[in-house]
């Protein structure tokens, strides 16, 4: 049996300082998300869901649950309540008769850009606390160290998914005034407004 090269006390110290601030920032966390999406009569797990199938385009209720850190029953039920409210269309698949499909609808996809465009960083707490590192050091905190801490967890398909859901972010929007907007929809207002003249 290959020696440990920690104590078990230093293990266990370890584990309970993730786990408090684990718990307080989620505390935070959890009250900015519910205060960014009430305006949207959403809540945590809903719009979880919403983000997923737009960074997914067509996921698997498997795939939900999976990526949205939930267990399968709850990502079902929080899809049939959203399709219930046409926010997401289910499906199957010729090919794949066993999973269940959800993707957004037009409406659906209208109200996660709409929340993405109305996120004001004045108003969350886990903003508001990096902003003196900011300051001081010119960047966000480097998550790499956390980020490998969560790939070690939940595997490099959970880190992929991750990653795309926020490339895509960088490469679709801009922050124009300080709102974010879509730059495909920049692109058919140009080409809306050739379409008049």
């Amino acid at each position: 049996m290959k020696e440990r090269e920690f104590t078990l006390k230093e293990a266990m110290l370890f584990s309970q300082r993730m786990a408090q601030l684990s718990k307080a920032l989620w505390k935070a966390i959890e009250k900015d998300w519910q205060q960014w999406i009430k305006p949207y009569d959403l809540n945590i797990n809903e719009h979880h869901i919403l983000w997923i199938a737009y960074h997914l385009k067509g996921a698997s209720i498997s795939d939900v649950a999976k990526f949205g850190v939930m267990h399968v029953s709850t990502a079902f039920n929080f899809s049939k309540k959203l399709e219930e409210r046409e926010l997401l269309e289910f499906s199957k698949r010729e090919n794949d008769k066993r999973n269940t499909y959800i993707r957004l609808t037009e409406k659906g996809e209208r109200i996660l850009l709409d929340s993405m465009k109305n996120y004001d960083p004045d108003h969350h707490a886990i903003f508001q606390g990096v902003s003196p590192l900011r300051e001081l050091y010119g960047k966000f905190p480097e998550m790499i160290e956390m980020m490998s801490v969560v790939r070690n967890i939940y595997g490099n398909d959970f880190m992929e998914i991750f990653e795309k859901s926020f490339d895509n972010i960088k490469n679709d929007f801009s922050d124009d005034n300080g709102k974010l907007t879509e730059l495909f929809q920049e692109e058919d207002d140009l080409e809306s407004s050739k379409d008049i003249s």
